[in-house]
């Protein structure tokens, strides 16, 4: 999944280029690392990518070997995962489909394909379950969502138990709760499921929603695919797939993460990914420093950013468009988007 709008990482991400496309960790983009990761367990050829309409092209120039799809309108993740699927099973009813989004960083790559393996285990017993993945939290995060794990699962290579239900994002102390429980996951947000499946359930649970994935998967490999696709997919009420499907069904197992996994949702992503210096500073470009702390410096190699005595900042420079921010402020850069979107600036969206 590679849909995006380019705002919590404003003025690097864009609407034509979302943090999907960028580097954030190494010199692979993230959709590119996304791909790289199952390198050698799924052939390229057999990597599906949905997105906007508009970043196929883009897409198609970083993983040109991948199918990519294109959205003619955001509709959430339940129509997105469909769609996959009905193009899936199409050509092979019975595939399992792994289900990720194109911007985590998991840098445990060899324990991330043995976690899927051990999912496809859990599916090859029974095609009726659903696996999904959990990330023990490690502080009481309130832009996750949570999965409550129930009874364990008799499997030799992973952790695996039966979920016990699903949660939205918490409020600070409801979240305290969950980690104190020692019985919640973060919902990473990787499923894996056969694909007729997860078709079924949303025949099931979205019978209209069903309705519209089944007649543009009728003309897949026709002429009429794309208009199909277009008028369709627009009519389509968009749900997630948790709402959709994950919280009605009674045969979901979440495996343990032993994979390293970090969403990247925001600039503080940064720290996480790099190694600070002696101040604290995470760099990338050309910075020169003076009194500068515990700061996020974001810029290209030809050019300069000086800071001086400055601590806890976020400082972005892009060839037309800077950010200079408090840390703690961040998430209000989609506000500034917003602003922007407001006086019709949309050479800097």
């Amino acid at each position: 999944m590679a849909g995006g709008s380019g705002t919590r990482f404003w003025p690097a991400s864009r609407r034509d280029t979302p943090k999907q496309l960028l580097s954030f960790a190494g010199e692979r983009t993230m959709i590119q690392d996304t791909a790289f990761r199952l390198g050698g367990m799924i052939p390229p050829e057999s990597c599906m990518v949905v997105t906007n309409a508009r970043l196929v092209d883009a897409i198609q120039q970083q993983l040109p070997t991948a199918m990519v799809v294109g959205e003619p309108c955001k509709r959430d993740t339940a129509p997105c995962v469909g769609l996959a699927a009905a193009i899936l099973a199409a050509s092979d009813p019975d595939a399992i489909m792994l289900v990720m989004p194109a911007d985590h960083v998991i840098t445990t790559n060899a324990q991330f394909q043995a976690a899927i393996q051990a999912g496809t285990e859990l599916i090859d017993a029974d095609p009726q379950r659903i696996v999904t993945f959990g990330i023990k939290p490690t502080y009481p995060a309130e832009s996750f969502g949570y999965v409550q794990r129930g009874a364990a699962i008799d499997l030799d290579s992973a952790k695996a138990f039966q979920v016990t239900r699903f949660r939205e994002k918490p409020n600070l102390a409801t979240a305290q709760e969950y980690c104190e429980s020692g019985t919640f996951y973060w919902n990473s947000g990787i499923f894996l499921w056969r694909a007729s499946l997860i078709l079924d359930l949303l025949r099931k649970h979205e019978p209209e929603m069903a309705a519209h994935i089944d007649a543009i998967a009728a003309t897949v490999g026709t002429d009429q695919f794309e208009d199909v696709l277009r008028t369709r997919f627009a009519k389509i009420v968009g749900k997630s797939i948790d709402y959709a499907v994950m919280e009605r069904h009674d045969n979901v197992v979440v495996i343990e993460a032993s994979f390293t996994w970090d969403d990247v949702g925001s600039w503080q992503a940064i720290a996480r990914l790099s190694s600070p210096d002696a101040n604290g500073n995470s760099v990338r470009g050309t910075h020169v420093g003076i009194d500068t702390k515990n700061s996020i410096i974001y810029g290209t190699e030809d050019h300069a950013i000086i800071t001086i005595d400055i601590d806890d900042l976020v400082v972005v420079h892009t060839s037309n468009a800077t950010l200079v921010a408090p840390k703690r402020s961040e998430e209000r850069v989609r506000e500034a988007v917003k602003e922007l979107e407001t006086r019709g600036l949309d050479a800097f969206l």
